[in-house]
This record gives C-alpha cells, structure tokens and sequence, in this order.
C-alpha cells in the first residue's frame, strides 16, 4: 500500500474497553497535530457492542476515526495486523484503548524523530492507576537509546509511547503464529530493530499507562515464559545467551516496577 507522507496512522486494538476507550479517542482528538487517522479493531468484546457503540459515537463526529469489527477473536497482534493493513499513514503509532496521550504527544514526537533523524522513537510516560489516575509509581523515564542487542535483555519502549516511521522498512506485521497476545509487541519491536540501527528515547513525559490489575504484564512472574519464547524461539539465540538475557531481564524489570 502506497503510504501518505506525515500522516499518522493510529492502531488501536480493543478488547472488553467500554469503560475506557472513550478517554483515549479524546486523547487523539484532542492532538495539536491533526495529520492523523486512528483505526480501532474490537476483537470480538464480549460486552454485546458497548465498547463498539462507543468507538462509533466519536466517529460519526471525525471522520479520521474508522472502527473495524473482527468477526473472530485474533488476539492482540492479530487484531493490530488488521488495522495495519489498512492504515495508510507514513508513520504508525501504537495506543492501547486504555492509555492517554497528552495534546503535544504527536507533534513532540514527530519533532524528535526529525531532530534525531530517526526511523523509531519512544517516549517516557506516566504510571497511573486504572480507576482514580492517581500516578502509583513514579514516571518511567526512557533511555537515551536502543538497540536490538539491548532491547534482547532491556525493553524500554512501551508500545503506546512508540512511533515508527514505516517508508523503506520491510517489516510491518506483527507474528502470529505461536506467540499469542504476550509479548506479541516486544517481538515485533526486535523484528523492526533488525532493520533499525538505533531507536531514540525521548525524554519527555507524553503518555499515561493505566495500569490495571488484569493486565497479564503487571504479574512479572507470567511473562518470564512469553519472554524466554521470544528471544529462544521466535529470535532463535543461544541457550546461554537467553540464559543471560532473561536474568538480566528480571532484574531490571524488577527495579523499574520497585520505583
């Protein structure tokens, strides 16, 4: 597909996010870049259409809103896959249907990109609580940069704080097969860094992550698996390599979820 220079597109997967979606097309909505299109995909919420009623309400009132109903649950990655096949924008930013940009999040990170010269960029973000948004722990800051052998033992970049320009890249799907809706993201953010030198950190706060108590990432403990798949079976290292990579994994995951 022939891709539409500066225009963002947005992909948003959406599963049970009724109660929160609405909050974070307001948060497109209310972006000081207006270059953009948000494509939302409900894999198959069962909530008998409230989540999609919602999507449909802020569409009938901006255009650049498009929802997509999948007719089968896909998970997370697949339900991305469909958006992405019909986003058309030069640039593809990731917002989960929990998660909040602040106003300038487009314009500041299209700016740095530029600056940076750059194909992928990552922002720092909020951690607020899922009900009252009341920060419970204090903001992740990136780091300077990333690279693939970096992002194999330390992954900064939270998808929803995360823009990549897609012109000349040939990746541009996320895997499906066996690595289910768990680390389907960091897989793919090791797939686009095979053709990406370095990714930049940006050092502003331009998102919120709401964290939720179901979200199967706040138990650290149930990703070690799902991340020893991604980096022994999907990436193909070697046993001592992952060995060295998963503890060295946890360690830091522990101390960014300790402060």
């Amino acid at each position: 597909m022939t891709t539409i220079k500066d225009l963002v597109s947005i992909i948003t997967p959406m599963y049970k996010g009724a109660a929160l979606v609405g909050e974070t097309i307001e948060s497109v909505m209310a972006q000081t870049y207006p270059n953009w299109e948000l494509i939302i995909v409900d894999d198959c919420s069962p909530d008998e259409g409230a989540g999609i009623r919602v999507v449909e309400k802020y569409a009938s009132q901006d255009p650049r809103i498009k929802l997509i109903a999948n007719k089968v649950n896909s998970g997370s990655s697949g339900a991305r896959n469909t958006a992405m096949k019909v986003a058309r924008g030069q640039y593809i930013a990731f917002l989960d249907s929990d998660d909040i940009w602040i106003p300038q999040y487009l314009e500041r990170q299209l700016a740095f990109i530029k600056e940076k010269n750059a194909k992928m960029v990552f922002s720092s973000y909020y951690r607020i609580d899922e009900k009252t948004k009341e920060e419970i722990l204090k903001p992740y800051i990136t780091p300077e940069k990333c690279t693939y052998k970096s992002l194999l033992m330390y992954d900064p970049m939270f998808p929803s704080a995360t823009v990549y320009d897609r012109s000349s890249l040939t990746k541009d799907y996320f895997f499906e097969t066996d690595l289910g809706s768990m680390r389907d993201d960091y897989a793919f953010f090791l797939d686009l860094m095979k053709e990406i030198p370095v990714a930049y950190g940006n050092k502003e706060i331009l998102a919120y992550y709401r964290m939720r108590k179901d979200s199967a990432t706040s138990n650290k403990q149930k990703v070690i698996i799902p991340q020893w798949n991604v980096i022994r079976k999907h990436e193909r290292r070697p046993f001592i390599e992952c060995c060295y990579n998963i503890i060295g994994w946890a360690f830091i995951a522990w101390r960014k979820y300790r402060s």
